[in-house]
């Protein structure tokens, strides 16, 4: 019979004892049962537990709290799995199953494929290329999907989760309200407490896994001055502002209202010490109320160019007193003996460095690089990052367009800073939805990782979707990977992931979606290859031909399914009808863009709603895998309500 002996006495090594129990039986169903067991002086059986533990060496993490190390020293009857921090003995469990033929390729049990065979000796020693390797709730979302993502997460190698807001309201209103689906499902409304309810339990399970814990955002703009934030985008009546906190709110255009009525688009005045108080205290007191975070992102409004105008804020650029909020964030922690480490944003006007002050205690703090108006057509050119930054103009910005200028900005901000720095990325935000065979975009983020990487970003945290596996997982797990190791190709990974999924004829799977994504082309959806501007960003007459290619690819694929539509693997089921379902989606959204790519707005826009209400229909079938919110809420603002101003685009869902 297995044993497996921890070492280690520790929740995390508890459920990672679990789960290797639990594969082991799956791959050995007749094995009988395994114990469990904690027994620090085991010498046989599975042991594990931290690598210190063991004696072994962890002096390669550099904080070994955060740095996972894992490593392996495994024969057929069991052996070493260990790691440098409790996480990481989970993750080892996970690696040690995957190098035994287990892969995790969409949350649940339905993207799980468990081989049936015995276990074979591994050795492995490996610390992970990236120190932050995890993904922020966005899109629509739902309580047991956002369980099976937490879930999900360690099982590919990544360390990291993030709950965007105090109240996660709007996310989880986009799904129960079903926006974009009225017409099948009735909506469904919640409460903020329900939703507060939820996110502690996605806190507890974030905990079980020993994944690192970020926070919020978003929010302390306003929360601090009695505006909640859980109303986020939403438009709101002025009368929400206490009168008290009036003078506290930025000033533009010589007012101090809400900005544009939404409170987590509005910024405050940064040079009023009395203001900068409220949020510094408000942030320690949420800091001490709240011990189980990691990282507590402290951001300012999601908006641009609309920073106070007030005589002393013009004093500074809105990096500066940015940083001075920093310091004073510092000082109240340190007064409560907190430890909390605190993450600034380079974020929209923020992208600027600042000109005069600097972090005190940069030992506190990471960086976090939010490149959100770049293109997602390239990474970096082939002469790397040549551009200059531009001066910073209060309230008159241009955002860069590109990966490549972002950088350069960054490379501003690294002459001073030394400290901890990662990214926040868009991939599975809207440009998912562009990418309709998701090769392009899994080729994408690989190149992005390893740039990242070459620059001194030290790992990234996705803002996107929790259903980001439609057609496939691939770019999700692309995602996954390269963070993991960063010397793995995007080809590599294709094939990893594509062999599972569909089998030994899997690149005729790989072939087909790829033709599939090259018709629709990526260019095109993401607004860059109008043929007349004037008339619309989508105008394109040639393309509306080339979709005509578009049928015979279709009925290349649909043989291909009926030929692999039932597999003794449940995944490669449920990988293969995910694909019946994306054919009808690319047949019908072709109709609609003939139409729009030849300038008839009407009818393509008829056409949508035919689809919008058709395609919903299916949302309750394949929604662990598929944002239906998200897909059509890009997709209506492709083909009603266009805006190219991307501060239009970051208010919505």
């Amino acid at each position: 019979m297995i044993k497996i002996n921890k070492i280690t006495s520790n929740t995390t090594v508890d459920f990672a004892a679990e789960e290797l129990k639990k594969y082991l039986r799956m791959m050995m169903p007749e094995g009988g049962d395994i114990s469990i067991a904690y027994d620090p002086s085991a010498t046989d059986g599975f042991r594990l537990g931290l690598m210190q533990d063991f004696g072994l060496d962890v002096s390669d993490a550099e904080e070994p709290e955060l740095d996972d190390i894992l490593y392996i020293d495994c024969d057929t009857e069991g052996g070493i799995i260990a790691g440098s921090n409790y996480r990481s003995v989970l993750l080892t469990v996970y690696e040690y199953l995957r190098q035994n033929g287990c892969r995790w390729l969409m949350p649940g049990v339905d993207g799980e494929f468990i081989p049936m065979q015995d276990i074979v000796a591994v050795k492995y020693r490996f610390k992970p290329s990236c120190r932050y390797r995890g993904q922020c709730n966005e899109g629509a979302e739902f309580q047991a999907d956002m369980l099976e993502t937490i879930d999900f997460t360690p099982k590919i190698g990544m360390n990291v989760y993030m709950l965007e807001f105090r109240v996660p309201t709007p996310y989880y209103k986009s799904y129960y309200n079903h926006i974009y689906n009225t017409e099948n499902r009735n909506p469904e409304p919640l409460s903020d407490r329900q939703v507060l309810q939820w996110k502690r339990q996605c806190e507890a399970e974030i905990a079980k896994r020993g994944l690192q814990f970020h926070d919020i955002g978003h929010g302390f703009t306003i929360d601090p001055f009695g505006i909640d934030s859980a109303n986020a985008w939403s438009k709101v009546d002025e009368s929400v502002v206490p009168e008290e906190s009036r003078d506290f709110l930025a000033m533009l255009n010589g007012e101090r209202k809400l900005y544009r009525g939404q409170p987590i688009n509005t910024n405050f005045c940064m040079s009023n010490p009395k203001a900068r108080k409220k949020v510094a205290d408000y942030v320690a007191s949420y800091a001490e109320g709240h011990s189980n975070i990691d990282y507590l992102h402290v951001w300012l409004a999601d908006a641009y160019n609309n920073h106070c105008e007030c005589d002393e804020c013009r004093k500074k650029t809105p990096s500066d007193w940015y940083m001075v909020l920093m310091n004073d964030i510092d000082d109240a922690l340190s007064a409560k003996g907190l430890n909390t480490r605190i993450v600034f944003i380079v974020y929209v006007d923020t992208t600027w460095p600042p000109v005069t002050e600097r972090i005190k205690n940069p030992e506190r703090f990471a960086i976090l690089l939010a490149p959100i108006s770049r293109s997602y057509l390239m990474t970096l050119p082939e002469g790397g990052v040549t551009s200059k930054p531009k001066p910073f103009v209060l309230n008159k910005l241009t955002l860069p367009g590109s990966l490549e200028e972002y950088l350069a900005y960054f490379a501003e901000w690294k002459k001073f800073w030394r400290g901890a720095a990662f990214s926040y990325e868009y991939h599975f935000w809207w440009h998912q939805c562009c990418d309709l065979g998701g090769i392009e975009l899994s080729r994408r983020i690989n190149e992005d990782v390893r740039v990242y990487k070459e620059h001194a970003v030290n790992g990234v945290v996705e803002d996107g979707s929790q259903r980001s596996f439609f057609p496939t997982g691939l770019a999700f797990y692309t995602y996954g990977r390269s963070l993991f190791d960063t010397s793995l190709t995007a080809e590599e990974i294709a094939e990893d992931y594509f062999s599972h999924a569909f089998g030994k004829d899997w690149k005729r799977f790989y072939d087909y979606l790829e033709k599939v994504g090259k018709i629709f082309n990526v260019s095109y959806l993401e607004g860059a290859n109008s043929s007349n501007v004037n008339v619309s960003v989508f105008y394109n007459p040639e393309y509306a031909k080339s979709l005509d290619a578009l049928d015979g690819v279709l009925a290349e694929g649909r043989a291909l399914i009926e030929s692999h539509y039932n597999s003794d693997y449940r995944v490669r089921t449920v990988s293969v009808r995910l694909l019946e379902y994306h054919q009808e989606l690319c047949m019908k959204l072709a109709e609609v863009l003939k139409l729009k790519a030849v300038g008839d707005d009407k009818g393509a826009s008829e056409k949508f709603a035919e689809l919008r209400i058709s395609f919903g229909k299916h949302e309750c079938e394949i929604e662990t895998f598929y944002d239906h919110s998200l897909y059509f809420s890009r997709y209506n603002r492709m083909i009603n309500v266009f805006e190219s101003k991307l501060e239009n685009a970051i208010t919505e869902i």
